[in-house]
């Protein structure tokens, strides 16, 4: 009994350490939103180019291997002030921080960097926060090896 209790109590101190990282989503529910709302301005292409999600769009940055990449942080795609702000904190993309700033872009740079002034460039709003976590896990199947 005592190992069982032992190992019980190991799992549940473990597990806010995994939270960060961790998406709860459906991920095919979430590739059907990412469809719906999300092709338009972002595609998902690898470190060789090739298109895995979306379709060629380029207005918003590439969401390859978002899950616990730095925020603001993909390269030749020109950010934001308020997002890089944010990005020099060295602060990752979970799915927290993920489902808060497509939910209300502005609002959310606002908060996190507490300056009514910081602005976010995209403009959509992801209306649902269902999506939106569902998306996160879509995007989240889409790793750097």
């Amino acid at each position: 009994m005592t190992k069982f209790t032992l190992a019980a109590a190991m799992t549940l101190l473990a597990a806010p350490a995994f939270a960060d990282g961790h998406a709860s989503g459906d991920a095919a529910a979430g590739e059907e939103a990412f469809g719906r709302q999300c092709v338009s301005c972002h595609i998902v292409a690898d470190a060789d180019g090739n298109v895995l999600a979306g379709r060629n769009a380029r207005t918003g940055p590439n969401l390859y291997d978002i899950a616990a990449r730095g925020i603001g942080m993909h390269p030749d795609f020109n950010y934001g002030d308020s997002i890089v702000e944010v990005g020099e904190t060295e602060m990752l993309w979970t799915e927290e921080n993920f489902v808060g700033y497509v939910q209300d872009p502005t609002g959310w740079l606002r908060e996190t960097l507490d300056n009514r002034r910081a602005r976010g460039k995209m403009a959509y709003q992801v209306r649902s926060e269902e999506d939106a976590i569902n998306i996160y896990a879509y995007l989240a199947t889409f790793a750097a090896e």
